[in-house]
């Protein structure tokens, strides 16, 4: 009988002490951090991306998984950081490919993963596969949408996909990028080029040997607003501003993907027009809580998530309590 694997999620909206909840557990029962932040696979976005790693952070380059990096700290092994150069793109497809590797790497070691983020997008595709993650990219069909606005993109997409465009959301249908992607995926699908079937029949992560426990942390709009705005002056004090700088310095574009991430896309205006701190301080926080919103509808949808109060007392006995008897289930399973 095939040995069970463990996959331990710990998701929900930002600023609700995901990570340190992860790397309690991970003491506790012997797990490794994967993070399944966007934000934070790209080298030299440390501040603004809320890596928040400890001076005593070790940063450790694995030359078995061709050079894949992680940190220790506390004795723990966090893994999803510094994944590829802020000049350059990536994708979900480029993440399922790094942290298939990470995982597969964790299990060699008898240890068990603990997926730990907010883009509900790098979980779904982890724990059930997502069908276009394999859709390669058009080249020559995003340098002529390049010229599009965003009116004639969405329209473009109504016409291939009317699905896809009726259910995006405002945020959505104002990103060009998103646009794009969905647009790609809707022509690639119609004329079957180079389309592969769902991820869960070619190269699925996680297979039927591996039992998944999916918790959430969730806080109130005003306690997230609250946090939101104490990182947000925390990541000011650390020097976001001059990280922004060397980031320049050694070529990031603005335009760069990396670049349009929160915490980021903020400044350009700063530095380019000279627009006031306190004016992108505010707009920093506002589009941050914008986003966890948007977080939160997008977990709400999954329902085998386990919820806990972020703000509660007795917050890590509580998630200990029901982690323990996932675990100890899995365990009498394979005695």
């Amino acid at each position: 009988m095939a040995r069970a694997r463990k996959l331990l999620v710990i998701c929900g909206p930002t600023a609700t002490g995901k990570t340190k909840l992860a790397i309690f557990l991970a003491k506790k029962f012997g797990g490794e951090l994967v993070s399944s932040d966007s934000r934070q696979v790209y080298k030299e976005m440390d501040i603004g991306t809320g890596k928040d790693l400890p001076s005593s952070a070790v940063r450790i380059v694995d030359h078995g998984l061709q050079g894949i990096p992680y940190y220790v700290v506390d004795g723990i092994r966090i893994w999803g950081y510094d994944l590829v150069d802020p000049k350059e793109e990536f994708s979900v497809s480029q993440y399922l490919g790094f942290v298939g590797r990470i995982i597969e790497s964790i299990y060699s070691r008898h240890s068990f993963p603990i997926l730990v983020g907010g883009t509900g997008l790098y979980i779904k595709a982890v724990v059930d596969g997502l069908d276009t993650a394999h859709i390669p990219k058009d080249r020559k069909l995003r340098e002529i949408l390049e010229n599009y606005s965003l009116d004639e993109l969405f329209e473009r997409l109504s016409v291939l996909d009317p699905v896809k465009a009726a259910s995006m959301n405002s945020s959505d249908r104002k990103n060009p990028r998103r646009l794009v992607r969905a647009i790609e995926i809707a022509q690639n699908k119609l004329t079957e080029q180079n389309y592969l079937p769902s991820i869960s029949s070619i190269n699925r992560l996680i297979d039927e040997r591996t039992r998944v426990l999916i918790l959430g942390l969730r806080a109130s709009i005003e306690r997230l607003k609250k946090n939101i705005v104490q990182r947000v002056e925390h990541r000011i004090k650390k020097g976001i501003k001059g990280e922004i700088k060397k980031l320049i310095k050694k070529g990031v574009s603005w335009d760069s993907q990396s670049m349009t991430s929160l915490g980021y896309r903020q400044w350009r205006g700063y530095f380019e027009d000279g627009i006031p701190e306190e004016l992108v301080v505010r707009n920093w926080i506002k589009e941050e809580v914008r986003y966890a919103k948007r977080q939160i509808s997008w977990f709400k949808r999954d329902r085998r998530i386990i919820w806990f109060d972020a703000e509660s007392k007795r917050l890590n006995e509580e998630v200990e309590n029901v982690v323990q008897k996932w675990y100890d289930q899995i365990n009498g399973k394979e005695n």
